[in-house]
């Protein structure tokens, strides 16, 4: 089976985290990172596209030089949506993110996967109760989270948030690829033999959850994309559908909002998870069905 979904969910999955309690932030030396960037232009249109994880430890000098740079020079930040309120993302989350009648979530499993789902449970210290209605995409995305997070791995250390403050701070236009209800519908409208496909490697892969993000980390850091795609094709591969709904329906319709964007004058700054900007079904190559070319910037 494909690797744990963390790898999914940090670089080429939803940009929606799961609520963390705040902490404050300890004093770490930071350390360099380069992230890979890109350039999209015609004689009147810039766009940037840079690729984030969106969940990072504290420490990392990113949000410097070319980024930085591209980043000032933009009038516009696109994210891959913009976080509604609380009570918004709650009422979403209800409404699809639960299934109130049928099988719990244990009994839709199969008979060989429940053992080692109640550990998981377990090993992390949650009640069975609050997994009881959640659909098995759900339980996936939670699951892949509450291990890293234990990490270090949080959201408000992510490219998104720091770049929305950054915006905000220069008075610049915050704007989303699509909203929080569309990217829990690409996941509810899952079959339900993809979810838990996605939930059984999930509890098996577990245990390497910690590592698998490290690396993750490390390439994106290095601006490496080919080692990020491989992670990717590596998680994907035994799932299609999964593939399709996450990232190659994804790149190809953000593609063509590029692609129409650029008939506009301006600079625009956008950053997506990282794993849409790497392989053979990015966002720069699904540009080239518009005679577009994502050129990186050396720096």
């Amino acid at each position: 089976m494909f690797r744990p979904f963390i790898s999914l969910f940090a670089s080429a999955g939803l940009a929606f985290t799961l609520p963390a309690c705040a902490q404050p932030a300890p004093a770490v030396q930071q350390q360099d990172a380069d992230p890979a960037l890109w350039v999209v232009r015609d004689k009147d249109t810039t766009i940037y596209l840079f690729g984030t994880i969106h969940v990072l430890k504290p420490g990392l000098s990113w949000f410097d030089e070319a980024v930085k740079k591209a980043f000032d020079r933009s009038g516009t930040l696109v994210l891959e949506m913009v976080e509604p309120d609380v009570e918004t993302q709650q009422k979403v989350v209800v409404s699809k993110a639960f299934d109130p009648v049928g099988p719990t979530l244990v009994e839709k499993l199969p008979a060989d996967k429940r053992a080692a789902f109640e550990k998981a449970l377990e090993d992390n210290k949650l009640p069975r109760a609050t997994f009881e209605r959640m659909q098995p995409w759900f339980a996936a995305i939670s699951l892949s989270v509450l291990p890293v997070q234990k990490l270090g791995y949080e959201a408000g250390n992510g490219p998104e948030g720091v770049l929305t403050q950054a915006a905000k701070a220069q008075k610049k236009q915050v704007m989303g690829l699509e909203t929080f209800e569309g990217q829990m519908s690409i996941f509810d409208s899952l079959s339900q033999k993809a979810q838990l496909e996605l939930l059984s490697s999930t509890v098996d892969e577990l245990p390497k959850a910690g590592e698998t993000m490290d690396q993750m980390v490390e390439d994106w850091a290095k601006g490496n994309p080919e080692g990020l795609a491989e992670t990717m094709n590596e998680s994907l591969k035994d799932s299609p559908e999964v593939g399709k709904a996450l990232l190659v329906d994804r790149n190809a319709k953000w593609a063509e909002w590029i692609a129409e964007r650029m008939r506009t004058p301006g600079r625009v700054f956008i950053a997506v998870g990282a794993g849409h900007l790497a392989g053979p079904q990015s966002v720069q190559a699904h540009l080239g069905k518009y005679r577009l070319k994502a050129v990186r910037v050396k720096y």
